[in-house]
């Protein structure tokens, strides 16, 4: 049973301030379904609060304020993570902090971006400093790529995911991420390394690791899995749990992707499914 505490310890504040850490905000979109950002700027400002600055559009953004409750991970390089649930409250367009992000090296000697807009969140509960099953992750990815084969669409199947994104799940040094909205409505966020792609429509993955987060995921819920390479490329994907089925004497959880979103900058979009060109001047 994990620990809940309602403010971070003092002490890991430091562990937040560096650029160079994965920070991902999970959202709830207009629809009630859960949406995965990368947002490396993003720290405790004290114990009991968050923020995180803005430097590019995307549905994250439009989500909070249509839904305020959000999950968040904040992942250091030696591995080392914090999880939880926030509330968002409100935004600042100048001020100390506003200064303090764009004071940042990644911000200050850029020429393209700065941050136009800081977010600020009530931390709601966190579970304190964990650390990844690695041992566990490495072997449940072995186990899930023996497997996957034997979970693939039938053929004919209308391809989802382009080559790219579906090599991306399938790198075993890339990272994934799985957020689902939990039983007291807040997004919450699972690391999900050991996931694949079983095919351009399918994720599956072995529950040897976090086995009883992923075990509390209800048959036919809604989840988003993030994906991400170590040179900052990402994917989002959304679909439908299919709950856990043996394969090759394995046990795999199944996601069936419905939805495919690039959050890249400079311009983050739906990939699918697929939107008809528009017109962008009326003659």
């Amino acid at each position: 049973m994990r620990e809940r505490l309602t403010k971070f310890h003092e002490q890991d504040l430091k562990f937040f301030e560096p650029e160079a850490k994965i920070g991902l905000l999970a959202t709830i979109n207009q629809g009630g379904l859960p949406h995965i950002t990368l947002i490396t700027a993003l720290q405790a400002k004290t114990p009991a609060e968050l923020i995180w600055g803005q430097f590019s559009e995307g549905l994250s953004k439009q989500n909070v304020q249509i839904n305020n409750k959000t999950g968040f991970l904040i992942m250091t390089l030696d591995k080392s993570l914090w999880r939880g649930k926030a509330l968002w409250r409100r935004v600042a367009t100048h001020g100390a902090d506003y200064d303090m992000f764009n004071n940042k090296p990644m911000f200050r000697y850029n020429a393209y971006f700065g941050i136009h807009t800081v977010h600020y969140m009530d931390l709601v509960e966190t579970y304190g400093r964990e650390t990844l099953p690695l041992s566990r992750i490495v072997l449940g990815s072995l186990l899930t790529k023996f497997a996957k084969t034997a979970v693939k669409q039938k053929t004919g199947a209308a391809r989802i995911l382009k080559p790219w994104a579906e090599g991306l799940f399938n790198r075993l040094n890339s990272l994934k991420f799985l957020a689902f909205i939990d039983h007291d409505g807040f997004p919450a966020i699972i690391p999900l390394i050991q996931c694949q792609a079983a095919d351009s429509t399918r994720l599956v993955f072995s529950p040897l690791a976090y086995r009883e987060e992923l075990h509390a995921l209800r048959m036919n819920s809604h989840v988003a899995v993030f994906g991400l390479t170590l040179e900052m490329e990402d994917i989002l994907v959304r679909g439908k749990f299919c709950g856990f089925e043996k394969h090759r004497c394995i046990t795999l959880g199944i996601v069936d992707i419905n939805w495919v979103y690039n959050p890249m900058p400079p311009k983050p979009g739906q990939i699918f499914p697929v939107r008809e060109l528009e017109a962008v001047f009326n003659f």
